[in-house]
């Protein structure tokens, strides 16, 4: 029922937060890293973090603060372009955030910095995987689906509660998008993948579920260290944006936008199907799939190599 009630709730608040964003002028406007021709709100990660509010409402409340910040940081960020060393700072403490509300095996000060890093990179990954209609909503959906079948309690609650908000904000950001979740939506998504992969760190999980969760988030991390070495290698600032993403690349070569985003969502459903077998099974089909995963993530790889080449001349 809880993700009944957020795929419910999502259906009818989008078009709420499309309006709203639109009398506001939090819209998308077409630009050089732009891929549509008109104005496209924002604000849909405002309906997508009030549907998922259900889950942790009935489970954990305590995670709201974290995921409210982070949709306060995105929010901000997409009216006013808050600068990178703030959003870096602001999204350290959401991380600290996460660690004060969701305890890990790794205790004190370790485990903290180690939740935060988890958590910044998370924000960063989906916000970079928000580029075609679809990518990250569904790539994101699909990762919660597979968190609700590993976890129990309010960790499932949540990963329910995300899956059925994504799958009712997916009706308007389907190709062609009605609507964009915007910063504040993928850093709230980034966010919410940070505390469903602690909860699998939790001080009495197994190690088998742990490795599984790290297997769900692959892809938004993937894309991080795409995007780091590419800019390190051209001598860039990392802040600095560019349209050399695989999806990007894809586009480039003569993919279809929606295909591009399906391929990810393809990738992401092997991780996450490889997780689950692997967190419920410990070894034997678990290890089967993590093979084929292995195989689609060589292939994965092997097409993105275009996107560890740098490309100055390419500007936010």
């Amino acid at each position: 029922m809880i993700g009944v009630a957020a795929c419910g709730a999502a259906l009818v608040l989008t078009p709420v937060a499309m309006r709203v964003a639109g009398r506001l002028g939090v819209v998308d406007r077409p630009g050089p890293l732009k891929p549509q021709r008109a104005p496209v709100p924002y604000l849909g990660g405002v309906a997508v973090f009030l549907a998922m509010s259900i889950g942790a409402a009935l489970g954990r409340p305590t995670v709201l603060a974290p995921l409210g910040g982070a949709l306060a940081l995105g929010v901000l960020d997409d009216r006013l372009e808050v600068p990178a060393w703030a959003r870096l700072l602001a999204q350290t403490a959401i991380g600290l955030g996460v660690a004060a509300v969701v305890p890990v095996r790794l205790g004190g000060i370790g485990g903290a910095v180690l939740v935060a890093v988890v958590a910044v990179a998370l924000m960063n990954g989906v916000n970079f995987i928000d580029g075609l209609d679809a990518l990250a909503a569904g790539t994101v959906c699909i990762a919660a689906v597979a968190f609700a079948v590993l976890l129990s309690g309010s960790g499932r609650d949540l990963a329910v509660a995300s899956a059925g908000g994504l799958v009712g904000f997916l009706v308007y950001n389907r190709p062609p998008a009605r609507v964009y979740l915007g910063d504040g939506g993928a850093y709230v998504l980034g966010a919410s993948l940070a505390v469903l992969l602690v909860w699998t760190w939790a001080p009495h999980a197994p190690w088998s579920l742990s490795a599984a969760g790290l297997l769900v988030v692959a892809v938004p991390i993937a894309e991080v260290a795409f995007a780091v070495v590419r800019r390190l290698r051209a001598r860039r600032s990392l802040a600095l944006g560019d349209r050399r993403h695989p999806y990007d690349l894809a586009v480039a070569r003569g993919w279809s936008r929606p295909a591009a985003a399906a391929a990810y969502c393809f990738v992401e459903l092997s991780c996450a199907g490889a997780a689950v077998a692997f967190g419920l099974s410990h070894v034997v089909v678990g290890a089967v799939l993590a093979c084929i995963v292995a195989a689609f993530g060589l292939v994965f790889l092997a097409g993105a190599v275009g996107a560890l080449s740098p490309d100055p001349e390419v500007r936010a």
